[in-house]
């Protein structure tokens, strides 16, 4: 069963959170406290949305996404931050679930994109992936800014136009 996440959620929203930080081999990463967690989704002004995967009446695996938008097409699309299911429910069906509700969201909205970013190594997550569909774009190269890099670049003024 898929279904919207609640603010009751959010405690084991940050559990898998950590947990696929670990998976991912960069726990230190997993950062965000659960207060953090609960103000994105449900403070005054949510940026970021959250579906919940059960299984026999327990969390199993969750999708968090946002609204992107495409200049190119003129409209909104989803982009998924985060797919978990816990090991334990590997196979059952529930990455499906949420890919798959996530996908329903775009078509009754009128979004034209559902994007996400995979490790280069997750060889399991790209095969599924690929299996529902999904192609690599892989002529884009993804950067990011962090930590002092973002620090040093944003105190210097560079883009303003002073």
């Amino acid at each position: 069963m898929i279904r919207t996440a609640t603010p009751d959620d959010v405690p084991v929203l940050h559990a898998m959170i950590r947990e696929l930080a670990a998976y991912e081999k960069e726990p230190e990463q997993a950062r965000a406290t659960e207060e953090q967690l609960r103000e994105a989704l449900f403070g005054e002004r949510p940026a970021v949305f959250a579906h919940v995967a059960e299984g026999d009446g327990e969390p199993v695996g969750f999708a968090l996404w946002f609204l992107n938008f495409s200049t190119w097409r003129g409209v909104h699309g989803i982009y998924l931050e985060d797919l978990y299911v816990r090991p334990h429910a590997r196979g059952g069906g529930h990455g499906r679930a949420l890919l798959t509700e996530l996908a329903r969201i775009c078509v009754a909205r009128g979004y034209e994109r559902l994007e996400w970013a995979v490790l280069n190594w997750n060889a399991p997550s790209i095969g599924f992936y690929e299996s529902l569909g999904a192609r690599p774009q892989d002529e884009w190269t993804t950067y990011r800014l962090t930590d002092g890099a973002l620090a040093a670049l944003g105190g210097t003024g560079a883009g303003s136009e002073d």
